[in-house]
């Protein structure tokens, strides 16, 4: 019995899994066995103490309020972003579809500059806060602000598909016969 070996329709298929396995290796999985390892060493006493500590806790507060607050934003404003974008066509719609993609295209770390020099004292929109006592940039406010930025794409392109199977026609329908701004979102 001969044997036949599979070939993939991609060539180099196995180095470059190869390569990807390995990366993640050195990037995700030995720095977690790290930690992992390192946890395993102390006593329950020792961490309880290290992840109830004031440090501890202050960052705990500040990822999840943080995470809420961008959230909550990017829920109400991504799905108005949506809406706009699928149910009306306006002059700079193509230019305003393509910037809701601008945190892909930009790296994180260029994301995080480009936003403290836009909230810095000195900076466009920080010169406005600060007389006001407003400090967005090296603040909870920042990361919020940020999180919001990064997360807002997510929201955007994630609804409209579903806005964009919603039937306008039964909105219009339901508009004729009376039906108010309220009832129609409503639906």
């Amino acid at each position: 019995m001969s044997q036949f070996k599979a070939h993939t329709v991609l060539p180099g298929l196995n180095l470059a899994l190869g390569f990807a396995v390995l990366y993640l290796a050195l990037i995700v999985l030995i720095p977690l066995s790290g930690l992992f390892l390192k946890t395993a060493t102390i006593s329950w006493h020792q961490f309880w103490q290290t992840v109830t500590n004031a440090r501890a806790l202050a960052s705990y507060r500040l990822t999840f309020g943080a995470s809420f607050l961008g959230a909550s934003v990017n829920a109400v404003f991504g799905f108005v972003v949506a809406w706009t974008l699928v149910r009306y066509r306006f002059p700079g719609h193509r230019i305003i579809d393509a910037m809701v993609d601008l945190p892909f295209a930009l790296p994180t770390a260029v994301s995080g500059i480009a936003l403290t020099a836009l909230y810095s004292k000195n900076g466009w929109i920080g010169r406005w806060l600060e007389p006001h006592g407003i400090q967005a940039a090296f603040s909870p406010l920042g990361v919020a602000i940020a999180l919001t930025f990064i997360g807002l794409p997510f929201v955007v392109r994630t609804v409209q598909p579903a806005i964009q199977d919603l039937d306008a026609g039964m909105e219009e329908a339901a508009a004729t016969l009376g039906a108010g701004a309220s009832r129609l979102s409503a639906r």
